[in-house]
Parts: structure tokens; sequence; C-alpha cells
């Protein structure tokens, strides 16, 4: 990963404080203690210097997409079908049970700054939530508590595939800043997660795979997709008994991008997502510049799962994130992405999702917005990252549809 340039940052922070919020609004809270009006979404240029370093290809809409019926790709095309879809995924997930899993994980509380995070400020405490699975793995999930906060909302960052821990640092310390609890999780294998796997054949032998060795687990009743997304969901379990949160918010990056695009399509209690750079629809890969094309890891291909996404692309999967009372999903994709999903492919399918789920998500009695769905095309830099100014519009977008929740 190349670093952010000075550039990019500045301009991104240009209008923001330190912590993410607009400066403007900042100011008057200190002043008058009285949260004004919402301030404009921050917005920002395309990075002109970064622009020019690469080809038309991250510029223009792909051929290999141009005359794709998009809304024709979508099975989702009431609120029914939507609530019919989601246990059918779930059940795919965890076929065992075919329900999402209703256990607490093991509590190691106050555990002290633990060595694998980086250095963060305004912490009370972190304690440890360990997620025992099958197969001896035990997934870990940090809780990160604010020394002030204002609310009960609580907040999820997943990070992706061995990413560096900057990404993490700058958006966990956000969140902090704003009041918010954060639960920190990374993808099975990575990071602070267990790196062995016991044979499926013999429990005695620990394996070391790779995401694209986890077919060898796979069986009539039991997915690895669980490995991804049961923490998530054991987790979800003690934040609503131990927190009551008024809503529960998710962000993640690549692998954790995906992540945040799945879970918050099996579990409606994730109000608010900000998926980056983890997903695209199949039929718009093949058009991604780099790599072309970009294909995913084994979690994140139809060829490799083809009975959930079999079920549903990845338009029904952004409408299921989204859909529903308060729920809100912004897709944050960067055009100039160093790793994957990059490019301006996304264009072809904006409006149509964006649509659909407009439609689905207003409520027929009170003509009320029950769900929105959005994409926030980010070319302020050239990495593979949630850089400062998509973490601005992040926290922009709590506070603007949060202000009311306690």
């Amino acid at each position: 990963m190349t670093p952010l340039s000075r550039r990019t940052v500045l301009g991104a922070l240009a209008a923001t404080t330190a912590t993410g919020w607009p400066a403007s609004a900042a100011a008057a809270d200190t002043q008058t203690g009285v949260q004004p009006h919402p301030s404009p979404r921050p917005v920002a240029p395309v990075n002109a210097e970064v622009a020019a370093a690469h080809s038309a290809a991250y510029k223009t809409l792909p051929q290999v997409i141009v005359g794709v019926d998009v809304e024709d790709l979508m099975k989702i095309h009431t609120a029914a079908d939507a609530e019919a879809l989601r246990p059918q995924l779930v059940a795919q997930v965890w076929k065992d049970t075919g329900v999402l899993p209703t256990g607490l994980p093991t509590l190691r509380r106050d555990v002290g700054a633990p060595a694998e995070l980086p250095e963060l400020t305004g912490v009370r405490r972190y304690d440890r939530l360990e997620v025992a699975m099958r197969f001896g793995y035990v997934g870990t999930v940090f809780v990160v508590e604010p020394i002030q906060s204002t609310h009960r909302r609580v907040a999820f960052y997943h990070n992706g595939h061995g990413e560096g821990l900057d990404t993490l640092q700058r958006v966990t310390q956000g969140l902090l800043d704003h009041g918010y609890t954060v639960l920190l999780f990374a993808m099975p294998f990575y990071h602070w997660n267990p790196k062995t796997l016991q044979d499926p054949a013999d429990p005695s032998v620990l394996k070391q795979p790779s995401h694209n060795d986890l077919n060898l687990w796979e069986s009539a009743s039991y997915s690895p997709l669980a490995l991804f997304l049961e923490p998530l969901a054991v987790a979800m379990n003690y934040v609503q008994a131990t927190y009551r949160p008024s809503s529960v918010q998710m962000i993640g990056l690549s692998g954790g991008g995906w992540a945040t695009t799945i879970y918050p399509a099996l579990d409606p209690r994730i109000t608010r997502s900000y998926p980056t750079a983890g997903s695209l629809p199949f039929f718009v890969r093949p058009g991604s510049p780099k790599p072309s094309p970009t294909r995913g890891d084994w979690e994140q291909r139809q060829d490799k799962q083809p009975g959930f996404y079999g079920l549903a692309d990845f338009p029904d999967i952004y409408a299921l994130g989204s859909i529903g009372p308060n729920r809100r999903q912004l897709q944050i994709l960067n055009r100039f992405d160093a790793c994957c999903f990059n490019g301006v492919g996304h264009r072809a399918y904006e409006a149509a999702v964006r649509q659909r789920i407009a439609v689905i998500g207003t409520d027929a009695v009170s003509n009320e917005s029950n769900g929105h769905w959005e994409i926030l095309e980010d070319a302020t830099h050239g990495d593979h990252t949630i850089s400062p100014y998509a973490l601005s519009v992040i926290l922009w977008d709590l506070d603007t549809h949060c202000a009311h929740l306690p």
C-alpha cells in the first residue's frame, strides 16, 4: 500500500476537525453548547495528480457492462421478497441450524491495551470477546469503550486480509471521538485471529489454511462462511444484551468491506453500514481495471459459493442490507484503488439499485422512507483504504441520521 499523499490528506481534511466533524459545526457546538442544523455533506474533488497517473480505464464505463439490464438481474422487487430471501441466505451460512446464532461469547473484561492494536486515545476500557466455533477455532473481537459518550450507539469496524492497521486506527479513533463503543473484527487467520483449524478428518491435526483452502471444510451440514460471519452474530448478541444500543453501525475495508456488505444483509440489527472496497456485482468485475478481472477471494466468488450467490447477486445483497426502519447503506468505492473493485463500473448499477431500494423502502401507509442505499465514489487518492475524506462522510452521515437517537 502506498501512503496517502500530503495533498490528499490536507485536501480531505480541510473542512473537518481532527475527528472528522465539519469544522463549522464543531465551532458552533463549542460556542453555544447546542448542536446546530446539520452542515452540508463533505465533498472533495478528483485528485488530479492521481487521475493523471491512471489510464482511461479508470475513468470510463467498461464496454463489457454496457447494455446490462440491472433491474432484470435483481430478484427483490418488494419488501416481502426481501423478507423471504434473507432467511434463505442465513441457512446457507448456518446449515446445521438454519438461523443466526443465539449464543454469547466468552468475555475477558478490562484486558488493558492489546498489543495487537494501534495506539488509541480517549479509551475507558478494552474488553476481549472470544467466539468458539467448530474445528477448534476461537475468533477474537476487541471491545473499545470511550471515556466520554452522550449516547448508546455502537459501531463495528472490520479490517480485511491483513491490511495495515492505519485505517483501523483512523476509523476507530474517529468513532471513539464521537462517543461510540467500537468492536474490532478481523478476517479469519489474519491479525489477532488464530491461524489454524482442526483437520476435518482428524481433529488432532491442525492445518494452516488460506481462504482458498476452505472448501476442504465444506459439508452438507457446515459452511466455512460461518468462520467469517459467526463472530459478528455472536458479538451482536453480546452488544444487545450488554449495551442495549439505540443503533449499531458497521464499517469495513476490503475483506472487511465484504463482511460489511454480507452481514447487514443477514442481520437487520445492523442499522447503518459503510462497506469500503469490498464488492462489485459479478457482471461488473471483468471491467475492473486492476486486477482484471477482479474475482475476489474464496468467500467473495460465485464459483466457490454457488449455493449462497445462486440465491442473490450483490445488488440484491445491497438491498437486504438497506431495507428496514432507519436502515441505510453507503457503499464506498475507491476509483483509483491500488488493489481491487476500482474504476467506474459501479455507475452501471448505481441508479437502478438505488431506485429499487427507494421504492421498496417506502412505507405504503406513512409514505416515509424505510431504507436508503447509495454509493460514494472516492477519487481523492490511489490507495486501498478508507480515506480521511471517506471517513468524514461516514461521520457526517452518522451524525446527521443518528442525531435523534439516544
